[in-house]
């Protein structure tokens, strides 16, 4: 039965009013209703977030699901409300551009619903046309959800992080890329100590100012702001504030297998997790063991609860510390990184990392296409000393590896190589895509 509401890695995403309109809100929001007792939702500032979060309140309380609505709060904000209530649901498209719109769905310990769990809801919804039906029942009347307000959800995260850190003397650029990581970061890390510079920190869901991902191409006015205002540290953020990436004192971008090195560096003393697609490096400076999993925050955050890890993230700027939930928190994060660049130099300890270079893109494909299968034969032929399937397929030489997988957020086969120097890893790269743009029809 295709739905057409597959949950990808990150919940269900797609562009507004096209994949993702309200119709398919108010059936995921009586699937989950009919699960859970109560809920509580929040919304990034995508233009259509507030259409979409009404119409699960909807769904959620015709199925008798009380609801408590947050408003605008960034995804670990809501992730840690969610420790109150039997679910937690997110309004997000998190750092896709602005014509897109998502649902994330969290469980009470800040993880996403799994597997298991989005295939519940998928199974009582139908689709009937263009529109998914859900097929259960409602409750009558007398029974209707309650639906009420909490305006204290900032304030509760902001004060659970702060709890946990020092003051600090820190002069830091935040961007926050006109998400919802301005209802909260900024204010963190003043109360930190941190003398703050902000940039982009009103809400506003057409992202005016920059695109919602905190890579090194969209974030040249954060770069420029921290040499000019001569800060220790520049913050950048993505729509929903899951993701944090940084910027050195010198203006220099900070790739995200440095800054997982340097939290598992600080974090992991047992056990740190990160996917397939990490750098040989942070396995060359972390004093731990190593668990890979599956790309997506998800597969992170599953493995660290089940094997009890301390740390774990990803290299687009998802970090995870189980200390305070299982939901990539990019608002600890930054406190994380600001109370480590007050005791030390970030770029002083970086430049003493092994060296590599990584190259990552993508090349975009028919959404459902199922492409990987005759990807994977024509890789698998290549001469290489190790291979992993565990997502899509990764082959390792003696000169480097490659990977090669779908993306779970957009229609995208997204390819990954690493060696010791440019020109090796050019090569592993190129030889990639060559293969993949032969079997892609975009």
């Amino acid at each position: 039965m295709d739905v057409g509401i597959v949950f990808g890695s990150s919940g269900i995403r797609g562009i507004a009013n096209k994949r993702v309109t309200s119709e398919l809100a108010v059936s995921v929001g009586l699937a989950v209703g009919s699960r859970c007792n109560s809920a509580v939702i929040g919304r990034d500032p995508r233009t259509a977030s507030e259409m979409v979060e009404y119409a699960l309140v909807s769904g959620l309380t015709a199925c008798g699901c009380d609801v408590t609505r947050i408003g605008l709060v960034s995804t670990p904000t809501l992730s840690y409300a969610a420790r109150n209530y039997d679910c937690g649901v997110m309004v997000t498209a998190s750092h896709n551009p602005a014509e897109y719109v998502g649902i994330k769905l969290w469980n009470r310990d800040g993880t996403a619903f799994n597997s298991d769990q989005q295939e519940e809801i998928e199974s009582i919804i139908d689709q009937e046309g263009s529109y998914p039906i859900y097929r259960g029942d409602r409750v009558g009347w007398d029974t209707i959800g309650r639906i009420s307000n909490d305006d204290r959800a900032i304030l509760d995260h902001k004060d659970a992080i702060l709890s946990r850190f020092n003051e600090v003397d820190c002069r830091v650029v935040v961007d926050c890329g006109s998400g919802a990581g301005a209802t909260i970061t900024p204010y963190v890390l003043r109360e930190m100590g941190c003398d703050v510079i902000t940039l982009n920190a009103q809400p506003d869901g057409f992202f005016p100012a920059r695109n919602p991902e905190p890579i090194e191409s969209n974030l040249t006015l954060l770069m420029d702001a921290v040499r000019t205002f001569k800060a220790d540290l520049g913050i950048a953020h993505d729509g929903d504030a899951d993701r944090m990436m940084a910027v050195d004192k010198n203006g220099r971008y900070i790739t995200g297998d440095e800054l997982l090195a340097l939290f598992a560096i600080k974090e992991a003393k047992k056990v740190a997790v990160y996917p397939v697609d990490v750098s040989r490096m942070v396995d060359d400076v972390i004093m731990c063991d190593v668990h890979r999993t599956r790309v997506g925050d998800v597969y992170v955050a599953e493995e660290l609860k089940r094997i009890r890890g301390d740390f774990g993230g990803e290299s687009s700027g998802s970090w995870i510390f189980p200390r305070i939930s299982y939901c990539p928190d990019g608002i600890y994060a930054a406190a994380q990184l600001v109370a480590i660049a007050s005791q030390e130099s970030i770029a002083d300890q970086i430049a003493q990392f092994p060296k590599y270079y990584i190259m990552r893109g993508a090349s975009a494909c028919e959404e459902g296409d199922d492409i990987m299968s005759p990807i994977t034969e024509e890789l698998s032929a290549l001469n290489y000393t190790q291979i992993t399937t565990i997502d899509g397929i990764r082959l390792d030489f003696e000169e480097g590896w490659l990977l090669v997988r779908k993306s779970g957020t957009e229609p995208k086969i997204r390819i990954t190589a690493e060696a010791r120097d440019k020109e090796t890893a050019e090569g592993l790269y190129y030889r990639a895509d060559t293969i993949v743009r032969r079997h892609t029809r975009c």
